[in-house]
């Protein structure tokens, strides 16, 4: 069997002891250390592992990690949640549907400071849920707006899987930040469309709640401007090099923090629980990064990229049609994997083939426009079945709602998310033209 050939049934393996649910960095690591010893032996193997996995995580650039999920922490903390879903709440929960659309925006406001789909999913299900099954919304609109609203965390910066692609591709985290916006925006617009038009076919699906008067309006407002401050801080601030995205993500931490004592009242013991959430998520994350690594290390012996490569420049494509038919294989992969794992695994093997291709604009230009449609497809995985990470979670906190209402209820989301795509992928101004503008 030639490295090609064991490169290519090494992935196979990895994808089936994934469908089994054997935790990813295991499987990658398990995966990774059978094929290095097939291709070198024991003793290489070994003299990697001393140096790889530490060069890995000693990184200084992966320091912006555990400060912005402490970020979120604090901003759970803080109960910035409540207060950006009762603002959106005040101004669009009258119509019909408006519990939902406020629960997308909320979503979107979380997702801002906390940068994980899963949080800003969990988080904004405990404020909003209560309040949509006060007004007898249907399960399947309230559960499916709620996934699909999560799913924001991960697009709307600061993103955690945005600055590990940043990282992976030595792009300049800044311009990710900043070419997320607009994908984002049009993330949060089109769920709200998809709301409206779920609304209308349905009406008793959506009741319209109480409406807000002037005052509470205002009111709401003087809530939430914080998180507009501490948002726009982090991402001009990054972009405009006034310092760099640790020193940014640890103004953003402090920001959150203070908010934390001072409005939701955070002492000893919360300071406590949100570093420990803190450590536990990041020791998670970098045990996935070691397990890429090595993955990884055993590809690279393998030359299975570098026959990618060369398979697909000598196929004669269209270049169009080769990152086609990267994203139709991240909505496969997406039903057996997390985002972050995605990323992980894939962007050694696909970024070169990308920076190879010519798609009429500039290495960085290209690099920017395909990691924001890998994000976009990546956070589609999240609420599609049969695994669907968000839906699972908003499912754990709706019990009464069956599984099946709540897929049936991410479905106009999942349209809105395909045109999204196809407009991203057809019109690579909608990431790249806010770059250009503050360029």
């Amino acid at each position: 069997m030639t490295g090609v050939d064991l490169g290519v049934a090494m992935i196979a393996v990895l994808i089936v002891l994934m469908a089994l649910r054997m935790p990813i960095a295991v499987a990658m690591l398990v995966t990774g250390m059978a094929g290095y010893v097939a291709l070198s032996g024991w003793a290489p193997l070994i003299a990697y592992l001393k140096t790889g996995p530490y060069f890995r995580v000693s990184s200084y650039s992966l320091s912006v990690v555990p400060l912005f999920l402490l970020m979120g922490q604090f901003a759970t903390h803080a109960g910035l949640s409540r207060a950006l879903f009762g603002a959106a709440h005040a101004w669009v929960g009258h119509r019909r549907g408006g519990l939902a659309m406020a629960a997308v925006g909320g979503c979107a406001g979380f997702g801002a400071i906390c940068g994980s789909s899963l949080a800003t999913a969990a988080t904004m299900a405990r404020v909003a849920l209560p309040e949509m099954r006060r007004y007898r919304y249907s399960g399947a609109l309230a559960t499916g707006a709620l996934a699909a609203g999560g799913t924001l965390g991960i697009l709307i910066p600061p993103s955690v899987v945005l600055v590990i692609y940043a990282i992976l591709t030595e792009q300049s985290i800044g311009k990710m930040f900043v070419a997320a916006i607009v994908p984002g925006a049009l993330a949060a617009l089109g769920y709200v469309a998809a709301i409206a038009i779920t609304v209308r076919v349905d009406p008793e699906a959506g009741p319209a709640a109480r409406r807000a008067s002037l005052r509470e309006r205002l009111a709401s407002l003087a809530e939430v401007w914080t998180v507009v401050v501490i948002f726009a801080l982090v991402v001009i601030g990054i972009y405009r090099g006034w310092f760099t995205p640790t020193e940014g993500a640890a103004i953003g931490a402090f920001g959150t923090g203070a908010l934390a004592v001072t409005h939701g009242r955070m002492r000893l013991d919360g300071l406590i629980e949100c570093l420990y959430g803190t450590a536990q998520t990041t020791g998670m994350i970098f045990l996935i990064l070691i397990g890429a690594e090595l993955f990884n290390a055993f590809l690279a012996l393998s030359h299975m990229p570098d026959a990618a490569a060369r398979l697909i420049a000598g196929s004669g494509l269209p270049p169009l049609a080769v990152i086609a038919a990267m994203l139709v294989f991240y909505l496969v992969l997406g039903c057996v994997m997390d985002s972050l794992s995605m990323i992980l695994l894939t962007i050694p093997v696909f970024f070169p083939i990308v920076a190879g291709l010519d798609l009429g604009m500039g290495g960085e230009e290209a690099a920017i426009w395909f990691g924001i449609l890998t994000l976009v497809v990546v956070e589609v995985g999240l609420i599609t079945p049969p695994v669907g990470l968000n839906v699972f979670v908003i499912n754990a906190l709706a019990r009464d709602v069956p599984m099946r209402e709540t897929f049936k209820g991410v479905a106009p989301f999942l349209i809105s998310d395909g045109l999204r795509i196809a407009a991203l992928f057809a019109f690579p101004t909608l990431s790249l033209w806010l770059v250009r503008a503050l360029g």
